[in-house]
């Protein structure tokens, strides 16, 4: 059996802060792969090969490790390689059996340690790679964040966007090459915080590519609970109204790491709230209307959740190649042919369909699954108090239809 590959982190100090055993195997190693950053910590060894990353790095993995088939090779890892780091990434695509991880103290343990914060007491959130904005999706006041940063330019960016969102009185702490003898610190407050924070005067050295960024958020944040308001959403009328979209998502079952289509997705109010329930989950909107996708993609940046994947087509046709989903929203589109047919047909065992109605002949194509397949069939109409000259009275909405399916149950 192949011996299982070597995945192991290393700190800002390099190979000081390990133990004999792993700077003994980077040594002796034939090939060392890892990031520029990584590879510069280490000294020069006559006859051993050094990588770096290929890009892009998923894709590129299979081919590189092949090419070194046979050969020790060992790759480094910030850290701990489990923490958002290569080692994930490496066990996903080799199976746990076949990769050996060996961890150092994270930046994620040295900056709690620094702060003085408890693990239970934080969210992590990495940037490495990522959109800036999926910072926003976990803000509410009180909450601590540790955010991995992607480069120098990230505590700024979480700054503006901090202040943006009314979170301007959060408490920022960048800290800098975190156990290396470089290391720094640097408080402020995301409304102050500007590129002149990074000057010669706050700095011993230039300003850390590496660094991890503390946030203690002071602020009025959005419920991760489905059933935003809906004007927190832009729009323009092509919207799944606030009861109905949370009566939706209660049925759609959102469970962490599952996927959804939100077919006919107009503001992306359903797939975008499905993805704020948990940092895991995925999502794919699929709206034929280009300047309605591009709205989609407003919203779900401005609530934290860029990673939605928009897909500019119709249905059925656009929901051709995209992996199986776990649930299914039809909120448009439900009575074109073949629509619930390519949902159904793709959904994985288990998984759950909602179609909203608004008309009545797709009310009666409802009615019509609802007495082949069964499941739930309700109708629902939301009133609101609204002025009635001096008085109050009762202004009701445009009722809604909705098929609710368990699929094999």
């Amino acid at each position: 059996m192949t011996s299982p590959l070597a995945v192991i982190g290393i700190g800002a100090d390099g190979l000081d802060g390990l133990n004999a055993q792993a700077r003994g195997e980077i040594l002796d190693a034939d090939v060392v792969v890892g990031g520029v950053r990584h590879l510069d910590l280490l000294p020069e060894v006559v006859g051993q090969e050094r990588v770096t990353w290929p890009s892009p790095l998923r894709e590129g993995l299979p081919a590189l490790l092949e090419r070194y088939a046979g050969r020790r090779v060992v790759v480094l890892a910030s850290g701990d390689p489990l923490v958002s780091g290569i080692g994930s990434t490496l066990v996903e695509l080799l199976g746990p059996a076949r990769v050996r991880i060996v961890p150092t103290v994270s930046s994620v343990a040295l900056a709690r340690a620094r702060l003085g914060w408890a693990a239970e007491s934080v969210e992590i959130v990495s940037l490495v790679g990522r959109d800036a904005h999926a910072v926003l999706r976990p803000l509410a006041d009180g909450r601590r964040l540790l955010v991995l940063s992607a480069d120098e330019t990230t505590p700024a960016a979480v700054a503006s966007l901090l202040t943006e969102a009314g979170f301007g009185a959060s408490a920022l702490t960048v800290l800098g090459d975190l156990g290396a003898a470089t290391e720094s610190r640097v408080d402020g407050t995301a409304a102050t915080w500007s590129a002149e924070t990074w000057t010669a005067e706050t700095w011993t050295t230039e300003p850390p590519r590496l660094n991890v960024l503390a946030v203690e958020c002071r602020g009025v944040g959005l419920s991760l609970v489905p059933g935003l308001p809906d004007d927190a959403f832009e729009h323009d009328g092509q919207l799944t109204r606030r009861d109905l979209r949370a009566s939706a998502l209660a049925r759609l079952a959102p469970a962490p790491g599952q996927l959804l289509w939100d077919v006919g997705a107009g503001a992306g109010s359903v797939g975008i709230e499905w993805l704020r329930t948990h940092p895991s989950m995925r999502a794919v909107a699929v709206e034929a209307r280009p300047e309605r996708a591009e709205r989609i993609g407003r919203n779900a940046r401005r609530l934290g959740v860029p990673g939605l994947a928009v897909v500019v087509g119709s249905a059925p046709e656009a929901l051709t190649g995209l992996p199986a989903p776990d649930a299914v929203f039809v909120g448009g589109g439900a009575s074109r042919a073949g629509v619930l047919e390519a949902a159904l047909a793709a959904l994985v065992p288990g998984g759950r369909l909602v179609v909203h109605a608004v008309t009545l002949e797709t009310e009666a194509l409802l009615a019509d699954w609802h007495a082949k397949l069964g499941g739930e069939l309700t109708r629902t109409r939301v009133e609101v108090a609204a002025p009635v000259g001096g008085f109050t009275g009762w202004t009701p909405g445009r009722a809604i239809t909705q098929w609710a399916l368990v699929v094999g149950a």
